[in-house]
């Protein structure tokens, strides 16, 4: 196991979720439900699928298309997605 990849994403990934929609959904979510645990395993298991979507689809476009492109592709989307968010459509 390569360690160095392993604590680079974790970290990464921790830093990009910490205050995004998905920890105040989840916030909300355990204050309204009074249930936090349920709350807690769901969000896990829906991160956790999310991420495995990511990977296997990240993986398989890196053996098909160069890795600048890949990263162009996502930054146009990041893009596309923040404009629509100012524009109340997402």
């Amino acid at each position: 196991m390569d360690w160095r990849v392993l604590l680079t994403t974790f970290g990464v990934i921790f830093l990009a979720e910490m205050g995004d929609k998905t920890q105040l959904a989840a916030m909300t979510m355990a204050a309204e439900k009074k249930r936090p645990w349920e709350v807690f395993i769901a969000a896990s298991l829906a991160l956790t699928a999310v991420s495995a979507v990511g990977v296997i689809v990240g993986s398989a476009l890196g053996h098909y298309l160069p890795l600048e492109w890949i990263k162009r592709v996502a930054g146009a989307a990041f893009i596309v997605i923040g404009v629509l968010i100012l524009m109340g459509k997402f």
